[in-house]
């Protein structure tokens, strides 16, 4: 069972039941089968659906936005750039992928020869909460203009997002079975990783959850793609705009509430400017309003 507790307040908004074994198999399978003729379809008709999965998006940002703030606390006008930014995406990959993935001819002794880009197959993405819609559609847009299909593994505080996002691509027109949502706990995982029909795997994560991954997978002998966590330091220099410095440092730290791989972590600042440094950073993170993330005026969630 899996509980979605609203952040800000801490009550319960919602419970999902977990798919069954025999559920996870039949969605997989049903993945194999809509593989099997999404891979013949033209570039065409891929960039027309994932432009109408543009539409869908547009059309839904509040209700999206809100669905967001409630299940993981982001400000609601967090949410709207969130999903603002999935919809470019959409429309990105549906006007260039065909450039991206074109027959390239190259130079041999060969008499004629190429490089030619073909689609995997069923392709598992297993997803973190920070931003629910975004890291989806990141890998679901460029990899479905590919002729591959997805599955998504989301992070199990935002199915009310894994199954909104479904519902995008079902709506838009995508076959059924061209992405599919599995509500299934982080103990699963690796058995859908084993199933011969999923053909890689990508994630987006903490480096323990990338490296039970990447193992499975490496053990499969499947591809894998991994973003995982870092610590990224800011250096600021005596020559640099101390007021500016302060200004991007502060923004960065408080970024989607600091829950962001690229958010800036630490600060590392020569000794003859750290204290002009530190006061007017100070005050811009004394200047951030925390609150209910569904408040107009809310910059900082739960």
């Amino acid at each position: 069972m899996m509980q979605v507790i609203n952040p800000s307040n801490g009550e319960l908004v919602k419970t999902y039941q977990e798919y069954t074994t025999k559920e996870v198999d039949e969605i997989i399978n049903l993945s194999y089968y809509t593989f099997k003729g999404w891979q013949k379809s033209s570039f065409k008709e891929r960039s027309a659906l994932m432009n109408n999965a543009a539409g869908v998006l547009r059309s839904n940002i509040e209700k999206y936005a809100q669905l967001m703030a409630v299940e993981m606390g982001k400000p609601i006008n967090d949410g709207r750039a969130e999903i603002e930014k999935c919809a470019w995406i959409c429309d990105y990959y549906a006007e260039h992928a065909e450039s991206f993935l074109g027959r390239r001819k190259i130079a041999t002794e060969a008499s004629e020869s190429f490089v030619s880009f073909q689609p995997l197959g069923t392709i598992l993405a297993v997803m973190p909460w920070n931003f629910p819609f975004w890291q989806v559609f990141r890998f679901a847009a460029p990899g479905l203009m590919a002729g591959n299909v997805g599955l998504l593994k989301h992070a199990s505080n935002v199915p009310g997002s894994a199954l909104a996002i479904e519902e995008v691509f079902h709506e838009a027109g995508f076959p059924d079975g061209c992405f599919k949502t599995l509500l299934i706990g982080s103990q699963t995982v690796a058995s859908v990783i084993e199933n011969p029909i999923v053909k890689a795997v990508t994630i987006t994560g903490s480096t323990l959850a990338g490296k039970a991954v990447a193992s499975k997978a490496g053990e499969m002998l499947k591809k894998t793609v991994l973003e995982l966590g870092g610590s990224d330091p800011y250096i600021i220099l005596k020559d640099a705009n101390i007021s500016e410095a302060a200004a991007s440092c502060s923004a960065s730290r408080l970024i989607n509430a600091g829950q962001s791989c690229i958010a800036a972590k630490r600060f590392i600042a020569v000794k003859d400017i750290i204290e002009e440094f530190q006061s007017l950073f100070v005050k811009h993170i004394k200047a951030a309003v925390m609150g209910n993330p569904l408040s107009e005026n809310t910059t900082i969630g739960p």
